[in-house]
């Protein structure tokens, strides 16, 4: 039990490093006058005994609004890996950083400045100093 919770915890520790290694050397690669844009994840771990699978699942994502940018086109900056159903407006987020909402129990749900977007994320245009953020939710 102690060598499976030692191999889980120096995986964390290893992929923490990593990211962090990572995030460290983009910000070192960009020029004084194009900064990157600003983008914060928030994850949960949750690790089952016996599972291999990586032990960190994001479950939120946040970054600032830009003029003339819809909400889908900055979430295709901040993770070019998002997966999307349909285009435009008819666009439907089904996964964000590689964790993928449940079939029929969650959905990825979008917020301006703290109040849910109360339409689509490809049709709503966003501006400077707004604070966008995607929240995995469970369908009530």
């Amino acid at each position: 039990m102690k060598t499976m919770m030692r191999k889980t915890s120096s995986r964390l520790l290893t992929a923490t490093a990593a990211g962090v290694l990572s995030i460290g050397l983009l910000a070192g690669c960009t020029g004084e006058d194009d900064p990157a844009p600003e983008a914060s994840v928030e994850a949960s771990t949750e690790a089952d005994a016996g599972d291999e699978a990586p032990a960190q699942d994001v479950t939120e994502l946040s970054y600032a609004g830009e003029d003339g940018q819809t909400a889908l086109d900055l979430l295709l900056v901040h993770d070019p890996e998002a997966e999307v159903s349909g285009e435009g407006e008819m666009a439907f987020v089904t996964a964000i950083k590689g964790h993928a909402a449940e079939d029929g129990a969650e959905f990825w749900a979008f917020y301006v400045d703290g109040e849910m977007a109360q339409v689509g994320a490809g049709s709503f245009e966003t501006e400077d100093g707004q604070q966008i953020q995607w929240k995995l939710e469970e369908i009530e």
